[in-house]
């Protein structure tokens, strides 16, 4: 049976469930590492290539303009209009040896994608976009249909960008509903092209499937998720204990202190990891007037969000 909730019936309707115990999960562990400045500036390209995500295609395309950042990057496709469908852009990184894809977050100024965030509802997936995969993984039915959208053009543009600048190596990005649809990305792709390495990086990612979808996250593809800058609401959602829904391993959680911190396992459940600190939605901080201010960052100084653009 299909369940919908929104923001707003989640907050009131589900606050109590959410401070129950919850279920552990096999792999969760307690272990977490406080990242050296060394290894945190290394997420700094990756953080560059979600902001750009904000700016418009027309800028994205030519890699002009606002794009100062990355400068060496060199674009092949892009797409959306930031409404209806989420920004993205496609091409080569010389710097990475890598293709690039990224997603745009939400847009807090376009209802369709609040909307999007808001419809919580666990579902199989499409057999025609991921074949042979079991039943058991399901993801969200919002997150899937956004994702959706732009599998194919976002697939063409992969396989065009590896015709001309042949690598191994393809790395999806996302900060935000972007991040969704990049980890969504990171189980599509590799069943059409399943002989690339994938690395997936994504900034304030929400839950976006059930176990077993975590599972097969894992097995795919090298996640880092940078999460819940302090106390950021959206990665605690949806609710892991009320709906089912489990965030894959390689999260690291920026502390009020600056400190990133890698937290092993999925959902880590210490207090230095967004599952532990931000326990239920009364402990997050979100803003109404535009968007979360510890959701958009900033990640190492670079702000996220429809600040993003310009560079």
């Amino acid at each position: 049976m299909k369940n919908t909730f929104s923001l707003l019936s989640l907050a009131f309707g589900c606050a109590g469930a959410l401070a129950l115990p919850s279920q552990p999960l096999s792999n969760r562990a307690n272990s977490v590492t406080p990242l050296t400045t060394a290894q945190v500036t290394t997420y700094l390209p990756y953080t560059y290539f979600a902001a750009a995500a904000y700016c418009t295609s027309s800028v994205t395309s030519t890699w002009t303009s606002n794009c100062q950042k990355n400068s060496d990057f060199i674009p092949v496709a892009a797409g959306g209009d930031g409404t209806g469908v989420q920004y993205w852009y496609a091409g080569y990184s010389p710097s990475l040896d890598s293709v690039v894809v990224a997603h745009q977050g939400t847009n807090t100024s376009s209802i369709e994608a609040i909307l999007t965030d808001g419809e919580f509802s666990l579902t199989s997936l499409d057999t025609t976009l991921f074949p042979g995969l079991d039943s058991s993984i399901e993801a969200d039915s919002g997150f899937l249909a956004e994702q959706a959208k732009t599998a194919t053009d976002v697939l063409a543009a992969v396989q065009d960008t590896l015709a001309s600048y042949p690598t191994s190596t393809i790395t999806l990005i996302g900060h935000s509903l972007g991040g969704a649809i990049a980890l969504i990305d990171s189980v599509y792709l590799p069943l059409w092209l399943p002989d690339m390495t994938y690395r997936t990086v994504t900034y304030g990612l929400p839950r976006v499937g059930n176990a077993a979808w975590a599972t097969q996250v894992d097995a795919v593809t090298d996640i880092t998720h940078i999460n819940n800058k302090e106390e950021d609401l959206v990665p605690i959602l949806p609710g892991e204990r009320v709906l089912g829904y489990v965030h894959p391993t390689g999260e690291i959680h920026i502390e009020d202190s600056g400190t990133w911190e890698a937290c092993a396992g999925q959902d880590n459940d210490s207090d230095l990891c967004s599952t532990g600190d931000v326990p239920n939605i009364f402990e997050g901080d979100i803003s109404c007037s535009d968007a979360s201010v510890d959701h958009d960052g900033p990640y190492d100084d670079v702000q996220l969000g429809s600040a993003a653009c310009p560079l």
